[in-house]
């Protein structure tokens, strides 16, 4: 009943207002002030300062650039191997399967489109039928760069503009389509097994969200924007290059092709992620049976 009445709040709550303002105040350069509220969102959440390249919190002069702090070097090692892919961030997996019908699971119960997450374009979601998807959630104690799971070419960038409902496991639970109801950023890219949709969705609190090409994407207009990228304003990034960041916690959804990816065993529903750790492998050879509709149990932690 708790969680029921937490996710009705935020039907009320005015999400975008509060949003912006407190991006506004995560950017802003207050000192001492700033100091303590990294001290203290350090405590409550348990943040592992010994794995950023700077742990010192008074070196930090507004809270964004304390959240989207850079790590040390080879505090995430990168998978190696030409034909692996890299987790793009550390987080844990909320939902992991198979694109049937133009459907993703979001939740038990809940399903949502995958025309709809990438914008509306039925041509583009096409590219992604009997493929497969991972859904990453990133807590706020989390490292918040993104990072390429494979080389890629950026072909394609939609802005959607939406909602910004919290995106954590209970609201998942609650809120029917709610990853193609928020605000988000979905790129496309082309790689060397097919297309790749890296979709940042945004939420609650979430001042902004930006890519290494674009600068700060949202919060913008309120109407659908795309741009393609091609010669000579074409965008190649190599695995584990950083490819953007989330101010303050969200979820990235991977789309890949049919027949694309062998998904790693250990990529399974509520299990924790570590950027450049293995996601997957090029497939080799065809399925033989198409994969089952996983079970859709969520967790709640």
């Amino acid at each position: 009943m708790l969680d029921k009445l937490q996710v009705a709040f935020q039907y009320i709550l005015p999400k975008k207002w509060l949003s912006r303002l407190l991006g506004y105040l995560a950017s802003a350069r207050c000192g001492r002030i700033t100091t303590w509220v990294i001290h203290q969102f350090i405590r409550y959440y348990k943040v592992d300062m010994s794995e950023a390249l700077d742990s010192n919190p008074q070196n930090y002069p507004t809270f964004n650039a304390f959240f989207t702090r850079e790590l040390k070097p080879n505090a995430r090692p990168l998978v190696e191997g030409d034909t692996t892919l890299a987790l793009p961030v550390d987080g844990r997996v909320s939902q992991v399967g198979p694109v049937r019908f133009d459907r993703l699971i979001q939740a038990k119960g809940h399903d949502y489109s995958a025309r709809e997450l990438l914008g509306g374009d039925e041509a583009l979601a096409n590219e992604f039928a009997d493929g497969q998807f991972v859904t990453i959630y990133l807590s706020p104690k989390d490292y918040h760069r993104i990072h390429m799971p494979i080389d890629g070419t950026l072909r394609t960038m939609v802005h959607v503009p939406g909602e910004l409902f919290s995106v954590n496991p209970v609201t998942a639970q609650y809120v029917p389509e709610l990853f193609a109801r928020n605000e988000r950023v979905v790129t496309i890219f082309d790689t060397a097994i097919g297309p790749m949709a890296m979709v940042l969705v945004g939420a609650t609190i979430v001042a902004s969200i930006e890519t290494v090409w674009a600068g700060t994407i949202a919060p913008a207009g309120g109407q659908v924007s795309t741009w393609q990228y091609q010669t000579p304003t074409q965008v190649s990034l190599k695995k584990g290059e950083e490819m953007g960041r989330f101010k303050l916690g969200s979820t990235v959804i991977l789309l890949f092709g049919r027949k694309a990816i062998e998904l790693a065993s250990a990529v399974r529903r509520g299990e924790v992620t570590r950027m450049g750790a293995h996601l997957g492998d090029f497939r080799t050879e065809p399925e033989s049976e198409p994969e089952p509709w996983p079970e859709t149990e969520t967790e709640t932690e």
